[in-house]
């Protein structure tokens, strides 16, 4: 029997962007209740983009919508970029939230909330689902695995909200910047890297994000990441208030994420751009 295609709107939303072309591109399907979890693992395999989302209807009473996030491995159960570029491309396709100025999301994480700021979108950052020191054994693996030394880290610990993040801090950003790892050695681990830039700099962080595991050997910028490296570094009393970070700088991009504290919150935001709008055949 042949195969049956059918079509469903389509956005390519770039995300964390302050310019053109330059944060990390997330490709969403709407109205995509129909399809099954192969297909859209098929899908996000073929698009090769660090992730791939789909819109459903909400199942849950205070959601706007749910939402399905694919790497081109593998499902994840939350993940910020593809939370801000899709709530985007919802809105870019007429979707109305049922609270003005502030749209919930449903995903295998639960409900996160997303707030509008004339361009911009914000999602609040989720609570930890591991914190805490990380493991001699997976900690040596994951410097082995950046080609440094113990004597170079200003600290570690679990910053997972989700994808499995563990965090290392350096001494700079030129130290994250001057990173080459190696991906064999990192294995399944999720590695998020910052330092800190002089007064002056384009940023006051620089972040880097590696997920081999995920066939995202570096991730442009990523939400996520930065949520947990927030509230790590807010508990420890390394920032006190806001701050912003660049990523996305050794594979020509830049995108910069405006990190927000607001009593017990941390908004994480940036610049979403629609770049590609129109239909897919799947």
């Amino acid at each position: 029997m042949p195969t049956v295609v059918n079509e469903y709107p389509f956005s390519q939303v770039d995300v964390f962007a302050p310019g053109p072309k330059a944060g990390n591109p997330v490709a969403v399907v709407h109205e995509a209740d129909g399809l099954t979890t192969e297909q859209m693992q098929s899908f996000a395999n073929w698009t090769n983009l660090s992730e791939t989302t789909f819109l459903q209807k909400p199942t849950h009473p205070e959601a706007d919508y749910k939402l399905r996030i694919f790497t081109p491995a593998s499902e994840l159960p939350f993940a910020g970029h593809p939370t801000l570029g899709s709530a985007h491309a919802w809105l870019d396709k007429g979707g109305q939230p049922r609270l003005d100025g502030e749209l919930v999301q449903e995903c295998a994480a639960g409900l996160v909330k997303i707030r509008r700021a004339d361009t911009d979108l914000a999602f609040a950052a989720p609570p930890l689902v591991r914190s805490g020191p990380v493991e001699p054994a997976v900690l040596e693996q994951a410097l082995a695995s950046l080609g440094i030394d113990a004597g170079q880290v200003l600290g570690s610990n679990w910053v997972d909200n989700g994808p499995g993040w563990l965090g290392i801090r350096l001494q700079s950003a030129q130290a994250v910047l001057n990173l080459q790892p190696d991906f064999a050695l990192m294995d399944q681990l999720c590695v998020g890297v910052i330092g800190s830039y002089p007064e002056g700099g384009p940023a006051d962080f620089e972040v880097r994000a590696f997920v081999p595991g995920f066939s995202v050997p570096e991730d442009p910028v990523t939400g996520s990441l930065n949520a947990g490296l927030a509230q790590w570094l807010i508990s420890e009393g390394v920032v006190d208030g806001n701050y912003t970070v660049q990523q996305g700088t050794v594979l020509g991009r830049g995108g910069l994420v405006a990190v927000t504290v607001e009593g017990e919150n941390i908004w994480l935001g940036g610049v979403s751009r629609t770049v590609v709008s129109g239909r897919v055949s799947l």
